[in-house]
C-alpha cells in the first residue's frame, strides 16, 4: 500500500491551476508539496505531553482510578503527586494491589481526601488508611491478590466476569466482608455474596471485570507512539492495569524514539496508552534486605536468639525437607523464605513471587539494591541466572493452574480437616495478599503450612475448626511445628507422622485442640 507521502506526491503532480489551460506541476502544488514536506512531523502520532499536569487536566471527579505497583515498586508517583496538587478532583474509586503507604503513592489521596472508596488486596501498611476506613471515612472492597490482578485483565480484554476457585467457603465468596464503617466503628455494610458454580466437580467462585476510567502506570521505558517497556518487578499490575481504562496515562523514566524498544520488548503495545509523560519521582525502596553469610548457619542467626529461635530453626530445617529437586516453589513471608538456606546443595528449586518473578534469587549485598527487584514481601531480592519476570496477572494464573509444586505459609490456625486462616486476626486490617489464591489447588500444589504449635498466650493454634476468617477451605496438607508434623487428611482429619526430639505424644495431645491419630511408624522430626 502506497504511503501517505507517496499518495500526496502524485496528487501533487496531477494538480491543475485554475490559471493553467493543462495538467501539471504549478505554483500552487509547490507551495502544497513543500508545506507537506516541512510539516510533516505535526500530523504523526505523538501521546508524549510535556507534564503531569497536563495529562490530567480534563480528569473528573468520581472516576474509577488503577494504579499500578506493587509496594514502592513500579508506582505512577509523578501522576499521583498532581492529582493531590489538584484538589478539584475528588470521589475517586481507586484500584490498586495495596493503598501505598503513609505520605507516599496513594497514601496521598487517602490522606487529602481524594478517594472515597479502595479496591485493593492488601492495606496493611498504612495506619492512615486503617484509622480512616473503621471510622467509615472511606470504603475497602478487599480483594484475594490474583482476583484482582485477573479482575483487571479481564476489563482490558473485554470480559465481563470470570470463575475463580480462589476464595471458596471465606467471607468473600459469602459477602460477609464490610464494604463501609460507622462513624461508631460498626458496620455500615457488607459485600455482596458471590455465585458459586462446580466445573469438573470443583466450585467457583464467579467475579466481576474491573473497568478504569484512568489508569496510571510507570514504565522503565515509553514512546511517542505509547509503546510501554517495563523493567523487572516493576511490570507487576501495572500491565493488566495499561490494558484496562479508557485513559490509560503513562508515566516513563526514559522516554525514546520509536524503534529504540525492540519490537519483541513492547510489554503493552502503543494502541492502549492514550498519553505519557516523563517521570519526575525518584524511586523508592519499602524493605531493604540485605544478604547474610551464606549457609544454614547464617540463616539460623536470622531467625534471632533464645527459645523462640530455637523453636523456629527447628521448624524451618524441617520445612526444607520438603524441596524436591526440580520443583517450583512458592514461599509466604517470614519463616517459609529462610527454608531455602537450609535445603541441600544436590537439590535445586525455582523459587516463585507471585508479584512477577520466576527464578528468585537471595537478598543483595548491601549497596546493590535495586528498587524495581523486590518479592512479595516488598524486601529487596536478586534474580538467579534463568530468572524471568512477567505481570501479576500471569503469575496468579501459574498459581491457579497447579503449575506451582508447592508452598509454603504461615498460619494463625489450621483445622483439622486442612483449613487454613492467615490473614486476619480480630481488630487488624490487613488484607488477603496472594493467600487465597496460592491454596486454591491443592489437589495439584501442595500446601504446607509452618507455624509455632500454640500462640503467645498458649492456646492451641491446631483446631477441631478454625475461629478466624478462613483464606481457604480443605487446602492444608501438611503442618510443621516446633513439636511434631502433621499429615491432613481432607476427609479423615490429621495424623501424628513425626516427633521433635523430647517431645512425646501426651504432649502434643495436651497442646493440640483437634484430634488425630498417631502413625504406626512415627518417625523422628529431625
Amino acid at each position: 500500500m502506497p504511503s501517505s507521502a507517496t499518495l500526496f506526491s502524485r496528487t501533487a503532480r496531477h494538480f491543475v491551476s485554475p490559471n493553467s489551460s493543462k495538467a501539471g506541476p504549478s505554483s500552487n502544488s509547490v507551495i502544497l508539496a513543500r508545506t507537506f514536506a516541512s510539516s510533516t512531523r505535526r500530523f504523526e502520532i505523538n501521546k508524549v505531553l510535556p507534564s503531569a499536569a497536563e495529562a490530567i487536566k480534563d480528569m473528573k471527579s468520581n472516576s474509577t482510578l488503577l494504579c499500578g505497583g506493587f509496594g514502592l515498586c513500579g508506582v505512577p508517583d509523578t501522576l499521583i503527586n498532581q492529582v493531590e496538587k489538584t484538589p478539584s478532583i475528588t470521589g475517586l474509586t481507586a484500584v490498586s494491589n495495596n493503598a501505598g503507604v503513609v505520605g507516599s503513592g496513594l497514601g496521598l489521596l487517602l490522606a487529602s481526601k481524594q478517594v472515597k472508596k479502595m479496591i485493593a488486596s492488601y492495606v496493611g501498611e498504612n495506619k492512615v488508611f486503617e484509622s480512616m476506613y473503621l471510622s467509615g471515612e472511606i470504603e475497602l472492597e478487599l480483594t484475594p491478590q490474583g482476583t484482582l490482578a485477573e479482575r483487571c485483565r479481564a476489563g482490558g480484554a473485554g470480559i465481563p466476569a470470570f470463575y475463580t476457585p480462589a476464595a471458596f467457603g471465606t467471607v468473600v465468596q459469602t459477602g460477609e466482608l464490610p464494604l463501609k464503617h460507622n462513624a461508631d466503628g460498626t458496620v455500615a455494610a457488607y459485600s455482596n455474596p458471590r455465585d458459586v458454580k462446580i466445573f469438573n466437580q470443583k466450585s467457583y467462585v464467579m467475579e466481576e471485570a474491573i473497568r478504569g476510567d484512568y489508569a496510571f502506570i510507570k514504565a522503565y521505558k515509553a514512546d511517542r507512539l505509547g509503546n510501554v517497556q517495563f523493567r523487572f518487578a516493576a511490570q507487576n499490575f501495572n500491565g493488566a492495569m495499561a490494558r484496562n481504562a479508557a485513559t490509560t496515562i503513562v508515566e516513563a523514566e526514559h522516554i525514546v524514539e520509536p524503534g529504540e524498544i525492540e519490537p519483541a520488548a513492547v510489554h503493552v503495545p502503543g494502541i492502549y496508552v492514550k498519553r505519557v509523560i516523563q517521570s519526575t519521582s525518584p524511586k523508592g525502596i519499602e524493605k531493604v534486605v540485605n544478604a547474610k553469610p551464606a549457609g544454614a548457619a547464617a540463616a539460623a542467626s536470622a531467625l534471632g536468639s533464645g527459645d523462640t529461635a530455637s523453636k523456629r530453626e527447628r521448624i524451618v530445617r524441617r520445612a526444607a525437607k520438603e524441596f524436591k529437586n526440580g520443583m517450583y516453589a512458592n514461599l509466604g513471608i517470614g519463616m517459609p523464605m529462610l527454608a531455602p538456606s537450609f535445603v541441600d546443595a544436590s537439590v535445586e528449586v525455582q523459587l516463585q513471587s507471585e508479584n512477577g518473578i520466576l527464578g528468585l534469587g537471595p537478598y543483595p549485598q548491601a549497596g546493590a539494591e535495586d528498587p524495581d527487584l523486590i518479592n512479595a514481601g516488598k524486601e529487596t531480592v536478586t534474580l538467579n541466572p534463568g530468572a524471568s519476570v512477567f505481570g501479576s496477572d500471569e503469575s496468579f494464573g501459574m498459581i491457579r493452574s497447579g503449575r506451582i509444586d508447592l508452598t509454603i505459609l504461615g498460619a494463625m490456625q489450621v483445622s483439622a480437616t486442612g483449613d487454613l486462616a492467615n490473614w486476619m486476626l480480630p481488630g487488624k486490617i490487613k488484607g488477603f495478599g496472594g493467600a487465597m489464591d496460592l491454596v486454591s489447588n491443592p489437589a495439584q500444589t501442595k500446601v504446607v503450612v509452618t507455624m509455632e504449635h500454640t500462640d503467645k498466650k498458649g492456646r492451641p493454634k491446631i483446631l477441631k475448626q478454625c475461629e478466624f476468617p478462613l483464606t481457604g477451605r480443605k487446602c492444608v496438607s501438611r503442618i510443621i511445628t516446633e513439636l511434631c508434623v502433621f499429615d491432613v487428611d481432607f476427609l479423615s482429619g490429621l495424623t501424628l507422622i513425626e516427633l521433635a526430639d523430647g517431645v512425646t505424644v501426651d504432649e502434643v495431645r495436651a497442646k493440640t485442640e483437634a484430634p488425630f491419630k498417631v502413625a504406626d511408624n512415627i518417625q523422628p522430626m529431625l
